[in-house]
C-alpha cells in the first residue's frame, strides 16, 4: 500500500500547469485533484468543430426497392445536398490560428468553431493537405485566444502519461488519459493520411479527430487522428500526428502559402529486413534500401545510387519510407539534412538540399473541345510535379489524364490514367494527343497505365 501510495505521488507530480518542470505535489489537496490542474490550464484551447459541406448524391426513382434499387444504383441525376459533421481542433496560436483533420474540415462550405466557455467562431482553411490529413484554420476576428505550446515531438518517449482532449460522439468536450504505447508508427489513417505517427492508448473515438493529445505538463505532442478498430469504438489503440509536423504546417500558414509544399525524395525503396542485412554486410536490419531514383531527385544530385542504404535523416533512424517522408516533411523545402547511408560496407553522411518536385519540363495542358469524341478531357505532359501530384511511378511519361470530363469519366477514364496510346498510336506529348483525338472516329481504343497495370478501353462514339 505504501509503495502505490509513492507511485500515486510521483505520478500526479508530474502534473505541472505552470513549469515545464516536474515536481511532487506539496500538498494532499494537491494530489486529490488529480489532472484537474492540467486539463483547466489545457481545455480552454481544445475546440469543437461543426461543419458542413455540400456533397452530389443520386436521387434514384427505385430507392427503397428491393431489386431495382441495387439494378440502378450509380444512376439517375444528381443532386447538392448539404451535409453535417462534427470533429475537434487545437488553437496554437492567440491570433486565432488552429489545426484540425483534413478530413474534419476538407471542402467545408461553413466551419464553426466553438470554444469551451462557449464563444463562437467563423472560420477558413487556410492550408491544407489531404494526404497529412492536417488543415491549418484561421478563426475570424479573433484575438488574445488561449493556446497550447506545441513540444517537439522527437523527444516524446514511450510510456510517458497523456491526456486526449475532444469532442467525442457530439457529446461535449471530454477528457480521456493513458500513456504513449508506440512511436513511429506507419501506414494508412483516416481519409487519405499516411506516414508517421504516436501511438497512445488513451481512449479516441469518432469526434476525437483533430483533438488535441498533450503531455503532462500542458504541451501538445500530437493531432489525434485516427483509430483501430472493428467495432467503431476505442479499443486502446489511437493515432496522433505528431506536433513536428504541425509546426512546420503553421510555419507554412504564417508565410502565407496556401498549399503544403512537400520535399520530393524522388525515390522508390524497401525497408531492409534481417536476409537483406546479412546478404549486404549489415549489423542488424534497418533502413531503407534505395530501388530506384529519378534524375531529378535531390538524392540523386547528392550522389545515392541504387542498392545503397538510407539509414537515418537528421540524426533520426528511418526503417520505412513513410518515416523517411516524414523527417525530410518536418525539416521543409530549402533546409539542408544529413543522410547517413551504408554503402560498400561503410557507412557515411551526405547532405541533401530538400526541394519540392520540378515542374520542369513545361506540363502544357490541354482541355478537348467540342469537335472531340471525349470534350472537357484535361490533359497534362508528366514531369516530377506530376508524378508527385498524381502519386505516379518514377519511371512515368508521356500523357496524363488530370480531368476526365463528364462523358470521359462515364467512359472509364479516371485522374493520373497514364495514356500510352490512341487507337494504337503512341502518344508522347499532349499536343499529339489532342490531335489524335480530334481525328478519332466512330470507335475508338485507348491503351492505358493505372496503378502500374497496363489496361485498354474500347468504345463506340
Amino acid at each position: 500500500m505504501q509503495m502505490f501510495r509513492l507511485a500515486l505521488v510521483i505520478m500526479l507530480g508530474l502534473v505541472s500547469p505552470l513549469s515545464a518542470e516536474t515536481r511532487v505535489p506539496a500538498s494532499q489537496a494537491e494530489i486529490s485533484l488529480g489532472f484537474a490542474p492540467l486539463v483547466k490550464q489545457a481545455a480552454p484551447a481544445v475546440v469543437n468543430i461543426y461543419v458542413k459541406r455540400v456533397v452530389q448524391t443520386r436521387a434514384s426513382p427505385f430507392q427503397g426497392d428491393p431489386f431495382f434499387a441495387d439494378l440502378f444504383r450509380g444512376r439517375g441525376p444528381t443532386r447538392p445536398r448539404v451535409q453535417n459533421s462534427l470533429g475537434s481542433g487545437v488553437i496554437l496560436t492567440a491570433d486565432g490560428f488552429a489545426v484540425s483533420n483534413y478530413h474534419v474540415v476538407g471542402e467545408a462550405t461553413d466551419i464553426r468553431v466553438v470554444l469551451n466557455d462557449r464563444r463562437e467562431f467563423a472560420a477558413r482553411v487556410v492550408l491544407a493537405d489531404q494526404e497529412s490529413d492536417i488543415a491549418l484554420l484561421q478563426l475570424e476576428d479573433a484575438s488574445t485566444m488561449p493556446f497550447l505550446q506545441l513540444r517537439d515531438s522527437d523527444t516524446v518517449e514511450v510510456g510517458e502519461l497523456v491526456l486526449a482532449i475532444g469532442n467525442p460522439f457530439g457529446v461535449g468536450q471530454t477528457v480521456s488519459s493513458g500513456i504513449v504505447s508506440g512511436l513511429a508508427r506507419s501506414g494508412g489513417a483516416m481519409g487519405s493520411a499516411r506516414g508517421y505517427f504516436i501511438q497512445t492508448d488513451a481512449p479516441i473515438n469518432p469526434g476525437n479527430s483533430g483533438g488535441a493529445l498533450i503531455d503532462v505538463n500542458g504541451a501538445l505532442i500530437g493531432v489525434n487522428t485516427r483509430i483501430v478498430s472493428r467495432s467503431g469504438g476505442s479499443n486502446g489503440i489511437g493515432f496522433a500526428i505528431p506536433s513536428k509536423l504541425v509546426a512546420q504546417f503553421l510555419t507554412q500558414a504564417k508565410a502565407g502559402k496556401t498549399r503544403y509544399e512537400r520535399p520530393w525524395a524522388g525515390i522508390n525503396g524497401q525497408p531492409v529486413d534481417a536476409d537483406m542485412a546479412e546478404s549486404i554486410g549489415l549489423m542488424r536490419a534497418g533502413g531503407i534500401m534505395i530501388s530506384e531514383l529519378h534524375r531529378e531527385s535531390p538524392f540523386f544530385k547528392a550522389g545515392f545510387e541504387a542498392g545503397e542504404v538510407i539509414m537515418a535523416v537528421d540524426g533520426e533512424p528511418v526503417n520505412t519510407p513513410s518515416e523517411m517522408i516524414f523527417r525530410m516533411g518536418v525539416a521543409g523545402i530549402g533546409n539542408q539534412s544529413q543522410v547517413l547511408v551504408f554503402s560498400e560496407g561503410e557507412t557515411d553522411t551526405r547532405k541533401v538540399r530538400l526541394a519540392g518536385p520540378p515542374n520542369t519540363p513545361a506540363r502544357e495542358e490541354v482541355e478537348t473541345g467540342t469537335d472531340t469524341p471525349l470534350p472537357g478531357v484535361r490533359l497534362s505532359n508528366i514531369n516530377p510535379a506530376v508524378l508527385a501530384e498524381f502519386s505516379l511511378p518514377l519511371s512515368s511519361n508521356g500523357v496524363v489524364v488530370t480531368e476526365p470530363g463528364p462523358l470521359g469519366a462515364r467512359a472509364g477514364l479516371r485522374p493520373g490514367d497514364v495514356i500510352r496510346a490512341i487507337n494504337s498510336d503512341r502518344v508522347s506529348d499532349t499536343a499529339e494527343a489532342l490531335r489524335k483525338l480530334e481525328k478519332s472516329g466512330r470507335w475508338m481504343s485507348l491503351s492505358l497505365e493505372r496503378g502500374g497495370q497496363s489496361l485498354q478501353l474500347k468504345f463506340r462514339l
